[in-house]
């Protein structure tokens, strides 16, 4: 987890996802929320990345409350729900767990920007098809920032994505930003 200081008080950001916000298989600092905090970092706008590994929406609901008492974010970036698709796991319980932290984020005062999520074919329609319902379902409900599909801009080359062929790699962390960088504008103040 990393935060870039803030001059004076301040805007705060969160990002609260799994190892494609954590920068997982790339250089310290070239992910694409490190790139997000160094664009922003003169606008007094302070970025925490509490994204983890592997993480699934059920640890992201269970640790988002403390996050959020500690950072008060202004905006939270909710890129949670990949390792739940890749894990099979049940798509009514990660809507349950996204809606939860959708919900604390805002009681806590924080808009909320919904990075959605994709998941291979190879898991079968039906299941695929659930999946990436949730997450337009989400944002038309509970009236928030929404970013169809995040990986959009790189998951279909192969020389974008590392040796897994689940993460992205360096070189595709600016498309990924640049991807959502409008959703994201629209959420931050005015800068210089």
């Amino acid at each position: 987890m990393f935060a870039i200081p803030a001059f004076g008080h301040g805007y705060t950001v969160l990002i609260w996802g799994d190892s494609l916000s954590s920068g997982y298989g790339i250089p310290d600092n070239r992910g694409w929320a490190d790139l997000f905090a160094v664009r922003v970092k003169d606008r007094e706008i302070r970025v925490v990345n509490g994204s983890i590994p592997g993480e699934i929406t059920q640890g992201g609901k269970e640790r988002i409350g403390a996050m959020l008492s500690q950072h008060s974010p202004e905006l939270v970036v909710l890129a949670l729900g990949s390792n739940d698709g890749l894990q099979g796991l049940d798509t009514s319980r990660m809507h349950a767990n996204l809606e939860s932290m959708i919900n604390a984020s805002r009681d806590a005062g924080a808009r909320v920007l919904l990075l959605g999520m994709r998941i291979p074919p190879n898991y079968g329609t039906v299941y695929a098809d659930a999946f990436y319902r949730v997450f337009p379902d989400l944002a038309r409900n509970h009236d928030i920032g929404f970013v169809p599909f995040f990986l959009e801009p790189v998951a279909l080359d192969f020389d974008l994505m590392q040796d897994d062929g689940l993460h992205p790699t360096a070189e595709a962390q600016i498309l990924l930003l640049e991807h959502i960088w409008p959703a994201l504008q629209s959420f931050l103040p005015a800068g210089p």
